[in-house]
């Protein structure tokens, strides 16, 4: 917990020197976002890393290569239901833990654009939530491809690298490309990070972003199901 707290505010650090030094260089503002907005940007992002666990642990794709899943799916259960609900009760404890403490660090420390209205506070937290069951979704798609490769771990790495970038969490999503920001806001990446970062700023229509959510939350929940069963139809694990 400490190690990944310390991180995320050391990677803080970093991305706020570069991107406020990006401001300067364009006379203090790129796409609406001055330096306040982008130090917003920097330390919510910091802190939503942590709660939606954007490059998870692979722990299922592993326990396919192992056999071991053998077993979850004899337990009366729904796996994705359940490792949903657990991600969900991780995510209540990583909000206190990773995503809080980035966040209160850089509004006590760097200039900070905070909601400009109370409705704001509560529709983020509505909008973190649906990012985390979003991010689980995707998460969990690229772990179940391992149930067809045995070996997802390519698969696993390019997402880990391609990932930051697909949501906005190198660059802020509005700083690409207009052909670019339109193809990227046709998948569910910008979902699960710059879409809650857009709900806290007050950037665009937040009644059209949560929906935009909700639903890639809806779509992709229902794509892995649909991958669950056709996986489990016929299992082949390492040794047999």
């Amino acid at each position: 917990m400490l190690a990944g707290m310390t991180t995320n505010v050391v990677f803080g650090l970093l991305r706020v020197a570069i991107l406020v030094a990006a401001l300067k260089a364009a006379n203090g503002e790129i796409a609406d976002y001055d330096v306040a907005a982008t130090n917003t940007y920097v330390w919510i992002g910091q802190g939503l890393l942590g709660f939606v666990l954007l490059w998870g642990n692979n722990e299922l794709a592993e326990r396919v290569r192992s056999g071991d899943v053998v077993v979850d799916l004899y337990r009366p259960w729904h796996l994705q239901g359940a490792l949903l609900a657990e991600d969900i009760g991780r995510g209540g404890y990583a909000f206190l833990t990773r995503l809080a403490p980035p966040a209160v660090f850089g509004m006590l420390l760097f200039p900070f654009q905070f909601p400009a209205h109370a409705h704001q506070w509560p529709l983020f937290g509505v909008s973190a939530v649906i990012a985390l069951v979003t991010s689980f979704g995707v998460r969990f798609l690229v772990e179940l491809s391992a149930f067809w490769l045995i070996d997802n771990r390519g698969l696993y790495g390019f997402w880990n690298v391609t990932s930051g970038l697909l949501c906005g969490l190198t660059v802020p999503i509005a700083f690409f490309p207009e052909w670019a920001r339109e193809v990227l806001w046709m998948t569910p990446f910008p979902a699960l990070l710059q879409a809650p970062i857009d709900v806290f700023l007050g950037h665009g229509n937040v009644v059209k972003l949560l929906l935009y959510q909700l639903f890639w939350a809806a779509a992709v929940l229902a794509i892995g199901h649909f991958a669950l069963q056709r996986a489990v139809r016929k299992v082949v694990v390492q040794g047999g």
